[in-house]
């Protein structure tokens, strides 16, 4: 029997509260999603390859960095990747910092020149089929440049989906931002800041370079429409965040994420 209730209710409370404030907290502030020594809490999904499978060690975590490498390839042979974050997400910020290095692979599609990107609200990687290329999602493009043609990174490309943009349904594949593609390999910032279905931000080196709204899924397409009969809504709010890895070195780091409590 509790001989002093009020003490004990009292006691309650301040811990709920305490509880409440700490996840406020964390739902405020930049927290560290991979932690530069092993790929835990990430896992890959190659073009026919079973989801969880890292071909030819190609995902790496290397020097406090998250690294797409090639070393083991003999040719591409259109073996398209995608690492994936292991939460479903909905209203965040994601920053990271990228940069371009090494050769393309032999075998790679002229595109994947020093070509990668983040995907947004993509779905759970065990729901992929197992020859799938182009992942089915939003992506903000990260590009660098090559000396010699004009190219722009933070970019929109949506593969399998389509977008809003000042009141109008963007259906080509990519719009490209206006902040110039670097040529170095030097580091690049990168912000993605997401507000469920209603708004998408694309940072570069803290300036906003893209922004629209609306993902969904475009029904022309065989898995998007495959997406929605299973129970997927036309508008996408949510889903999981990838890297890619499409034929070129590229490495990450100081990759970080904030949960906004929207």
């Amino acid at each position: 029997m509790i001989k002093n209730k009020s003490w004990f209710y009292t006691t309650i409370m301040m811990v709920l509260i305490l509880t409440y404030s700490c996840k406020q907290q964390k739902d405020n502030e930049w927290i560290s999603i991979f932690n530069g020594e092993n790929l835990k809490g990430w896992s890959p999904k190659f073009t026919g390859q079973k989801y969880g499978e890292n071909y030819l060690n190609t995902f790496q975590a290397k020097d406090g960095k998250l690294v797409v490498n090639y070393d083991a390839y003999e040719e591409f042979d259109n073996n398209f990747g995608h690492i994936f974050y292991q939460e479903k997400l909905s209203s965040y910020r994601l920053r990271l910092e990228y940069r371009f290095v090494g050769e393309t692979v032999a075998g790679a599609s002229s595109w994947g020149y020093k070509n990668s990107g983040v995907k947004i609200h993509s779905p759970h990687p065990s729901e992929l089929p197992l020859d799938q290329t182009l992942l089915v999602a939003v992506e903000a493009q990260l590009l660098g440049g090559n000396g010699n043609t004009e190219r722009f990174t933070g970019n929109v490309c949506t593969a399998g989906t389509h977008v809003v943009m000042n009141d109008s349904l963007i259906i080509q594949h990519c719009t490209n931002s206006d902040y110039p593609a670097i040529n170095d390999a030097s580091w690049v910032k990168m912000e993605i800041e997401v507000h469920g279905s209603e708004r998408i931000i694309h940072k570069i080196n803290d300036r906003i370079v893209m922004e629209y709204a609306k993902p969904q899924y475009d029904d022309t397409d065989e898995f998007a429409r495959e997406l929605m009969e299973n129970g997927h809504s036309r508008v996408i709010s949510e889903g999981y965040i990838a890297l890619q890895a499409e034929g070129h070195p590229v490495e990450f780091r100081k990759i970080e994420l904030m949960k906004l409590d929207e």
